[in-house]
């Protein structure tokens, strides 16, 4: 699995640096639905309003700066449902959120990892000007925040110019710990009724998938504890803490 999960190496640095992103999920049937998916099936109709009333009623220092992505991210992180996925730069980390419940232990985990260099060759002209493609980078918020300001209308119209769907990767602002630990960044497609394995199937030199047989998901937890990886440090504060040791404490 070691071998799987660390397989890259980047001949032009001379280094091993991945350019694959990381989401791990505790059951291999899973899809790769958004929040904003699971909670309507037409989500486009739904987005702006959610967002809109998050703003309105959020304290007005929630974000460093008031923008849409900035809000997007919030909203992302404090449970609003929204167009993004959540991803990590960590092998560990995925591992971490395959294994994290342990009512789905007798479930087949997977990891899915996404190359994220090459799917910035896929996305519309002006945002690929605005990067450096040979760079370990994703999309800032304030980058983001200069080529469409307005999340859906402006990701909506770069569509239709480049006619056809994209997905793009961006890193929120350290608003917490739990950002910073979990190595995080997240996923935006261009079509928010899109689900994202679907449109990943449709360029399968992007992605490949680790399925986690069930058998092995209590040795993958112990060596993870091993590593200090582990809910008191993915959910640095007493909630990490507390959801720790009752893992740790409960019956294998």
């Amino acid at each position: 699995m070691q071998e799987l999960l660390f397989d890259f190496y980047d001949s032009d640095l001379d280094r091993h640096r991945s350019p694959f992103v990381y989401r791990g999920l505790s059951n291999k049937d899973y899809e790769l639905k958004t929040s904003l998916y699971r909670l309507q099936n037409n989500p486009k109709d739904l987005e702006g309003h959610l967002l809109r009333n998050f703003k309105k009623y959020a304290p007005q220092d929630s974000v460093s700066e008031n923008n849409d992505w900035n809000w997007l991210a919030v909203a992302q992180h404090h449970g609003l449902p929204t167009r993004l996925l959540d991803w990590t730069f960590s092998p560990y980390v995925a591992l971490h959120f395959m294994s994290e419940e342990l009512d789905k232990y007798d479930e087949d985990g997977v990891i899915w990892c996404v190359d994220f260099f090459e799917t910035r060759k896929l996305l519309p002209k002006k945002f690929k000007d605005s990067l450096d493609l040979k760079s370990h980078k994703a999309f800032s918020v304030d980058l983001l925040n200069t080529i469409c300001p307005d999340v859906g209308k402006d990701l909506e119209k770069f569509e239709n110019q480049h006619g056809e769907e994209f997905l793009l990767f961006f890193e929120p602002p350290s608003m917490d710990e739990r950002i910073v630990n979990q190595f995080a960044l997240f996923s935006v497609m261009s079509n928010p009724n899109t689900i994202v394995d679907e449109w990943l199937a449709s360029h399968p030199h992007l992605f490949h998938r680790i399925i986690i047989p069930s058998k092995l998901k209590w040795e993958v937890r112990d060596k993870l504890d091993g590593a200090n990886i582990t809910e008191r440090v993915i959910y640095p504060g007493l909630d990490g803490l507390c959801s720790w040791l009752k893992r740790w404490y409960s019956k294998k």
